[in-house]
């Protein structure tokens, strides 16, 4: 389980989080939402330590993150799959050496019989070819670098997978399949999952909880068909800017 108490962050005198409560129940994915620059990307990057909050506390398999040791702290990582924005891969490597990076397991990754199938492996859970493997990443359009991370991501058998912004930047049919993808994903790993996202009608289809960030703090959570149905003027000021799903939904 994932789970944020009151977390504050700000940089600067600019507030980021202002008291962020947020839980992920185990095989869950959820679905955070919001307008850009609203700190999605941050409350992310709280889960794992790449930031620290400046009060309150963040709990993952009942041990406080911003406790932790530096060891303490990778043990933990391995655990979480990250999928980066913009895949984040490494361009003077090969997609097969990228994916490589992902086995947390030294002995593992030094195994290279156990490397090439579990690369293969991953590269056919994001419905990829082998012969991807042997690309350089320039060689490949956005949806598939962000395959490609994500398939670096699962490499290690985590338990959480953390999405940032998995479909901005596609088109509405690699952003249709990249949602596919991340529903495989959960029912194939039995992943617990967290999806930042400003694309509600993606959202709605691949979480079974929605939560909307505003104003530093988590404003609603709930269902899809709880969302679609809510009254509160912020929720539906959101759902509005996404035409096409109320008019699906309602």
């Amino acid at each position: 389980m994932i789970e944020l108490r009151d977390v504050h962050k700000k940089f600067g005198r600019q507030v980021v989080l202002d008291g962020v409560d947020f839980i992920v129940e185990t095989g869950q994915t959820v679905a955070l939402l919001g307008p850009s620059g609203t700190g999605k990307s941050v409350l992310l990057k709280h889960i794992i330590g790449l930031m620290m909050p400046d009060s309150g506390d963040v709990i993952v398999d009942e041990m406080s993150v911003p406790k932790l040791g530096r060891q303490e702290l990778t043990e933990l990582r391995k655990r979480v799959g990250y999928a980066f924005q913009m895949g984040a891969l490494f361009d003077s490597m090969t997609v097969y050496e990228n994916i490589r990076l992902g086995i947390t397991d030294d002995k593992q990754y030094r195994d290279k019989s156990f490397s090439s199938a579990r690369v293969a492996e991953c590269l056919k859970l994001v419905n990829l070819s082998p012969d991807v493997g042997r690309k350089m990443p320039s060689a490949l359009s956005g949806g598939m670098k962000k395959r490609v991370g994500i398939a670096r991501a699962i490499a290690g058998k985590p338990t959480y997978m953390l999405y940032d912004e998995p479909t901005s930047g596609l088109d509405p049919v690699n952003a249709d399949s990249m949602d596919a993808l991340i529903g495989q994903l959960q029912q194939e790993l039995n992943v617990t999952s967290v999806v930042v996202s400003h694309d509600v009608r993606g959202s709605f289809k691949v979480a079974d909880r929605i939560a909307l960030l505003h104003h530093g703090k988590i404003h609603k959570i709930g269902t899809a068909d709880e969302f679609v149905n809510a009254k509160d003027e912020v929720v539906r000021e959101f759902l509005e800017r996404d035409f096409q799903v109320l008019e699906a939904e309602t």
